[in-house]
């Protein structure tokens, strides 16, 4: 079973081909060369698990070689192998990058312990770029669906904000994604490879929430058997995440307040001051300003808190965006299941885009994975919707039978617009883009469909 590629590097052309004879028994693809010329052809031409490197060759230096893969092949791990080992040497190259310093005459158990040590903190690094690829496809920014205007301001606020340490506040009604704007945020700042720490404060009543956001000494109180590291120092040099910022008690708000402006806190039952450098981010679905007038929330911590603002439009105002989240859920949903679903019928969407959402994105979430998993056929339609759904969809089949297909598919399309009007107060611009349609488009579709202002219609009455 093959384990590897190596390249085994040495002048000596015994010690070279006994090496390689007998890494190639245990399993490894091997290509062996004796001076620093042919090393450095074959590098050029292939990449290697591993590079088992002799320091001193006839036409040059091991180190040359060593120098060759940080730059051109850093995924490769370096062994440097020597007859004069000193410590000096051996400092010498891990600090120059190898991964270990080996002296002659090799033994097998420890050449085969140095490589099979150098090949799984390999696989590690390799893992980690793996799952750290595949958070930037979950959490990225480029996972966020959206082309409503107010969703582009939104993506242009992460943007700006994402490489500053400013405190950032999410609001929005429950289900729009406030935790993804989140991890979004962190994604795109330098800190996205360090920690990303979530807590959920309306979870946990304010004593355990104190130890969970800062930790707490052994003693500190019943149960507490050995000291806790808390959640800030977790998110030291990366982003801590607070949702549901509004259910803090009053005591916890000020622990907050502190942290926030001094980034120091001591763990409960310690007297140590803790000091850490951690960017915060809060989430809300509350009106904080409503809470701060009803003495609810603190004003110092509002104002601490609200330094930058990023209001996320519940789904029911963006429902141009709903066909294209929904085709997203279902490609996925599709995939992870294996379900050969491929899209939806033009009246699913129609009842997709008639519902007012109270649950917002994650609502639409569950109700396309309900209906990739129980539909029938390779399309969604209306019947594979719950009855909330198609109690509120416009009907199309007694419409066609009454007055033609043409005039029934503008009875959805007068609905539709209608309440999108009614959502932007009769905005006319505010509706174009809400439905991902030009103003002028808008106007000829109201005139033809009949559609008039309230207020205007009255006073042609008048």
């Amino acid at each position: 079973m093959r384990k590897g590629s190596l390249l085994l590097v040495d002048d000596d052309r015994q010690v070279l081909h006994s090496m390689a004879d007998w890494l190639r028994q245990q399993g490894y693809q091997v290509d062996a060369v004796s001076s620093r010329a042919e090393a450095l052809a074959a590098a050029g031409r292939k990449s290697y698990d591993l590079a088992l490197v002799d320091i001193r060759l006839a036409d040059g230096d091991g180190f040359e070689i060593l120098a060759h893969f940080r730059q051109h092949s850093p995924a490769t791990a370096v062994i440097m192998v020597t007859g004069y080992g000193t410590v000096e040497a051996a400092i010498e190259a891990i600090r120059a990058g190898a991964f270990d310093f080996l002296t002659k005459p090799l033994i097998d158990e420890e050449l085969e312990m140095a490589i099979h040590r150098a090949m799984s903190q390999r696989a590690v690094i390799e893992e980690n770029k793996n799952l750290k690829a595949q958070l930037d496809l979950r959490y990225g920014l480029e996972n966020i669906i959206g082309q409503d205007h107010r969703m582009l301001r939104v993506f242009d606020m992460i943007q700006a904000v994402a490489d500053t340490k400013a405190t950032v506040l999410i609001t929005g009604e429950s289900g729009t994604g406030k935790s993804m704007i989140a991890r979004a945020i962190h994604r795109a700042s330098s800190r996205r490879d360090k920690p990303f720490v979530e807590v959920a404060c309306g979870a946990l009543p304010e004593t355990l929430l104190e130890s969970e956001l800062f930790g707490h000494v052994a003693g500190a109180f019943t149960g507490a058997v050995s000291e806790k590291i808390g959640k800030f120092m977790q998110a030291n040099e990366g982003t801590i995440f607070l949702d549901e910022i509004s259910t803090a008690s009053p005591g916890m708000q000020v622990k907050l307040l502190r942290v926030l402006q001094e980034f120091e806190f001591e763990q409960v039952g310690g007297t140590k001051t803790f000091s850490v450098d951690t960017r915060v981010i809060l989430a809300t679905n509350e009106d904080l300003a409503k809470a701060v007038a009803e003495g609810r929330f603190r004003q110092d911590l509002y104002y601490r808190v609200n330094v930058i603002n990023i209001e996320l439009p519940p789904l029911r105002d963006r429902i141009s965006d709903i066909p294209l989240l929904a085709q997203h859920f279902l490609q996925r949903i599709a995939r992870e299941t294996g379900k050969q679903v491929h899209g939806f019928r033009d009246q699913a969407l129609w009842a997709l885009q008639a519902y007012h959402w109270p649950g917002n994105v994650r609502e639409l979430q569950n109700v396309i994975e309900r209906a990739v998993l129980l539909g029938k056929g390779p399309m969604i339609g209306i019947e594979d919707l719950p009855p909330n759904l198609t109690l509120s969809a416009p009907t199309l089949a007694p419409a066609v039978g009454a007055c033609g297909l043409k005039q029934a598919m503008a009875t959805p399309e007068r609905q539709i617009i209608l309440e999108v009007l009614e959502a932007n107060h009769w905005n006319r611009q505010a509706t174009a883009e809400a439905l991902g349609i030009n103003r002028t488009t808008l106007y000829k579709k109201m005139k033809r469909l009949g559609i008039e202002e309230p207020r205007r219609t009255a006073s042609l009455r008048s």
